[in-house]
């Protein structure tokens, strides 16, 4: 099919003028303006608005962001001026919904309506702010006209730089630039060294341990928290990762190890409802074994289910275990819906290590020996079995595999690091409750597996980054930062659909050639072996 730049401006333009039109229902107009005034260092105060100019600037990247999506090439010849047209086109729908719009606001504010009533985040000055605070115009024709003026110049410009960037091929450029800059790094004398020396390895260790060491005290208790929140997450998608990525099955009531893991700590520490006040070593290794029995005697009975059947099932078992954390009968023995109190946290040497600084030296140690042992166990011979069960487990079961074994001990390690997990959390929040074991954690790991990459433990740790880091970074857009944040994992989709750093599949090492010694006494024998065969022929 040929490029066709009205069908292609028409289709960008309708898509980019809906994204216009709920980003001024919703105020997002307001609060992106503000971003991109703070960006150029102009300050805005809480309830000041910002200034007309950088509403321009805001919209003005909307358009040109709809030009360019709009201007795709022609197989037949890739010219400006078809770019240039379907970025017009694309401007001009944007532009005529944009002054619609722009009526509409003038014809409310000229009757003194408030659309609060329907329409929370669209307040009167929001809507003054729409129309360039020219509202007291001689005729509401003024600020519409700008809009439809303002997408047409932005719809070009944004089809003249889709076809610069083409032409002038700067994607290619910059994937070449890259590739030589890898190059180089790896042709470098001291990376050269560092891969022939078998200790240059840990001295890398040792440099990221002294930035492990340093940076919690810079940070700050804030970061420091969410930091930690990183970390633990990182330790339940390596757990899952296991489960889902290594062995191949899927697992929705993750959550229920996290929650044993967190109560039991809860339970054997706090003062109430029990108060056994046992020390928090010993009661982290019944934790992590208590999970794992658990991973256990739940895959005995289910370890036949596959696919969506063995979802089903364990996320049953894990809503199973929060109704029971929330049922009255066990209040007595879980404390009920109120949760836990008064966690005791990890002493060393009589030393409490509560502080906020401290237990991020303990969730980093957490963290590093997780990562070590999913490492081992992934270039292990267990882990290729893993491996072989979520290529084909049929396959693997006829290579001599014991799969049931195999699917058992994933479910149980993933479920061991699951209850590690769930002891920091408690035990750093000094509380745990039916409501912090909701299905909504075991998608928040799931989802980080999945967004970082399956069966790769850089992606695992970037997922976490990216989940539950990149949202508290967000905070700056207030209420609209879970949509950002939507938004940006729908582009990461589709750019990376395979995750941020996706896990390799094992490769076939081909054995090196050996050369083939023939035996002295051999190349003794073999001229009389050559002479009998002669004399033998008449």
């Amino acid at each position: 099919m040929t490029a066709n730049p009205v069908r292609n401006g028409l289709r960008a333009g309708a898509i980019f003028a809906v994204i216009v039109v709920f980003l001024t229902l919703i105020g997002f107009t307001v609060t992106g303006s503000g971003l991109i005034a703070k960006t150029l260092g102009s300050a805005v105060s809480g309830s000041r608005l910002p200034s007309p100019g950088y509403l321009v600037v805001f919209l003005a990247l909307l358009g040109i962001w709809g030009g360019s999506t709009a201007a795709r090439p022609d197989p037949r010849g890739d010219r400006l001026s078809t770019s240039a047209v379907a970025g017009l086109i694309s401007g001009l729908v944007i532009g005529v919904i944009s002054t619609v719009l722009a009526l509409v606001f003038s014809v409310l504010l000229a009757n003194k309506v408030d659309p609060r009533a329907y329409l929370s985040m669209v307040s009167p000055d929001s809507m003054r702010l729409f129309l360039f605070n020219l509202h007291e115009a001689a005729s509401p024709a003024v600020p519409a006209a700008l809009h439809l003026v303002l997408q047409l110049l932005a719809g070009v410009l944004g089809g003249v730089i889709a076809y610069a960037v083409r032409r002038l091929s700067i994607r290619q450029a910059a994937g070449s630039r890259l590739r030589s800059i890898s190059d180089n790094i790896k042709s470098n004398e001291l990376v050269e060294w560092f891969q022939r020396t078998p200790y240059a390895i840990y001295i890398l260790y040792a440099v990221i341990a002294i930035v492990l060491f340093f940076l919690p005290r810079q940070w700050g208790s804030y970061w420091n928290y969410i930091i930690g929140t990183v970390g633990i997450y990182v330790i339940l998608g390596l757990g899952l990762n296991i489960i889902v990525g290594l062995a191949g099955q899927l697992v929705l009531g993750y959550v229920a190890f996290f929650a044993i893991g967190a109560y039991t700590v809860a339970l054997l520490t706090a003062p109430q409802p029990h108060g056994l006040y046992v020390n928090f070593w010993v009661t982290l290794v019944i934790a992590i074994v208590l999970s794992a029995l658990t991973g256990l005697l739940l895959g005995l009975p289910i370890m036949r289910l596959r696919g969506d059947y063995l979802a089903i099932v364990t996320l049953g078992f894990g809503e199973i275990i929060r109704i029971l954390l929330r049922s009255d009968l066990l209040t007595s023995f879980t404390a009920g819906p109120k949760g836990v109190r008064a966690i005791a946290g990890p002493t060393l040497f009589g030393r409490p290590l509560t502080s906020d600084i401290n237990f991020l030296y303990l969730i980093i140690l957490a963290v590093l020996a997780s990562i070590f042992i999913t490492n081992r166990l992934q270039n292990s011979r267990t882990g290729r079995s893993w491996m072989a069960i979520r290529e084909d487990e049929i396959a693997a079961r006829a290579s001599g595999i014991n799969t049931t074994q195999s699917k058992l001990l994933a479910l149980a390690i993933g479920a061991a690091f699951a209850g590690l997990g769930g002891v920091l959390f408690a035990s750093r929040n000094q509380f745990t409750g039916p409501e912090d074991h909701t299905l909504m954690v075991s998608i928040n790991v799931l989802a980080l597996v999945i967004v970082g990459g399956m069966g790769s433990i850089p992606g695992i740790i970037l997922g976490a980054f990216a989940l539950k880091g990149l949202p508290e970074m967000l905070r700056e857009l207030e209420n609209y930062r879970l949509m950002v944040f939507g938004g940006l994992l729908v582009i990461m989709m589709i750019l990376r659909p395979e995750g941020l750093w996706p896990g390799g599949h094992p490769k076939l090492e081909k054995a090196p050639e050996r050369e083939l010694k023939v035996p002295e006494t051999a190349q003794q024998v073999q001229p009389e072996v050559e002479g009998v065969k002669n004399a033998s022929k008449p």
